[in-house]
């Protein structure tokens, strides 16, 4: 009888740079010590029971096999509906919208479609943690642009000196995560002139685009759609999790010019295929109605105020947080760790979960910053308050 050795093959990994992300770290800790968890981007409280009804009516009329590869033409037709109302530009709901599963595999499926080994993406630092790996993926080269420390400004000279002949694409993302901020007409119409004389593309990430406070002082969302000659060249990603309290569903959209679509799609039907259909059904349904996004900025904007108004009776110095569901503090003068080991304290010692803003670059840069989300009920946010206030 032949005896068989058992031997897993060695694998040279892809991500040499990739662990067990800080948002898993803390998570586990929060658990572990029973603290209020404002670590993770994600609501604790539930959706409206409308969409719920309407996803379960799809679910029960017999709406569960396979819809086109694109997405539910009844859903790209309510996108397009919506993008043309927000912001002025049509696209075509057969050739230019994609229903995906959630914006993260937007993102990566954008990237594999367009960048080839060797070309360069521009990515502004501090960002979402799937960029960088996604570019690494497709055999692309990485450029960080820093974004301003402090104020998280875009430095337009840092990012028009970065595009080179090699530059295939730049990722922004407004409103910001980690920094809570906003891009404002006059950054888009700057990024719009420097972008004009090259084939550089633009991925749009505008997950929070419901998400922008202060309308009273004129804040608006200024969708990369609003410039036609970002539209033209931009690949725009959006997320029904974030918009309708939903973040499990793993639902969102990319519209693009048509020739733009007919790349992205060929790479979608393969690493995705289509995205669950009576989710799709619902949320095309749930869309008659504009309501529930358009009231989410007061939604927020009323939590963001009861937060910052506890957090000032701390010694956190606040940043501003002009959109998104997120607060960025200064630790200066409550602590003088780093913002890892501050972060593991706070979730230890006080009993709340946050994440350093370190974790959002690439050579780890500390400022002393670290980020709350605030998508929580407000009994979680005055927990976590009345645990701050012994800081």
């Amino acid at each position: 009888m032949n005896t068989v050795t058992e031997r897993t093959p060695t694998l040279q990994t892809k991500l040499p740079a990739v662990g067990t992300t800080i948002f898993t770290v803390m998570s586990t800790l929060a658990l572990e010590k029973g603290a209020v968890n404002l670590g993770q981007g994600f609501p604790d409280f539930d959706c409206d029971p409308k969409l719920v009804d309407a996803v379960t009516h799809a679910m029960t009329h017999g709406l569960n096999q396979y819809p086109p590869m694109a997405g539910v033409p009844l859903l790209r037709e309510a996108i397009s509906k919506k993008l043309l109302q927000l912001h002025g530009r049509s696209y075509d709901a057969g050739t230019e919208i994609t229903v995906t599963a959630g914006a993260t595999q937007a993102i990566i499926t954008v990237i594999l479609a367009v960048v080839h080994p060797g070309d360069e993406v521009i990515v502004l630092e501090p960002c979402y943690d799937s960029y960088v790996p996604n570019i690494e993926l497709a055999g692309g080269k990485v450029v960080r642009v820093a974004l301003t420390p402090g104020t998280f400004r875009p430095d337009f000279d840092k990012i028009s000196s970065a595009i080179t002949p090699r530059t295939r694409a730049i990722l922004i993302n407004s409103p910001h995560n980690p920094s809570a901020t906003v891009w404002s007409e006059a950054d888009m119409l700057r990024l719009q002139d420097i972008l004009a004389p090259t084939d550089v593309l633009l991925i749009s990430d505008e997950v929070y685009e419901h998400m922008v406070f202060d309308a009273d002082k004129g804040q608006i969302h200024q969708s990369a759609i609003r410039f036609p000659g970002l539209a033209a060249r931009a690949f725009i990603v959006s997320s029904f999790g974030k918009t309708y309290h939903v973040t499990g569903w793993k639902v969102g959209y990319v519209a693009a010019p048509a020739s733009l679509t007919t790349e992205f799609r060929k790479v979608h039907q393969f690493n995705v295929f289509t995205v669950n259909t009576p989710v799709q059904y619902g949320l095309a349904s749930y869309m008659a109605d504009d309501r529930p996004y358009l009231d989410l900025p007061a939604f927020y904007q009323r939590k963001r105020d009861l937060f910052r108004a506890g957090l000032a009776k701390t010694r956190f110095k606040l940043l501003p947080s002009e959109g998104s569901y997120f607060q960025c503090v200064d630790i200066s003068e409550v602590s003088d760790l780093n913002e890892a080991d501050f972060c593991k304290w706070l979730t230890t010692e006080i009993g709340v979960a946050a994440i350093p803003l370190s974790a959002f670059y690439g050579d780890g840069f500390d400022q002393r910053v670290v980020r709350f989300c605030f998508a929580k009920k407000d009994e979680t946010l005055n927990a976590a308050l009345d645990r701050l206030a012994r800081l």
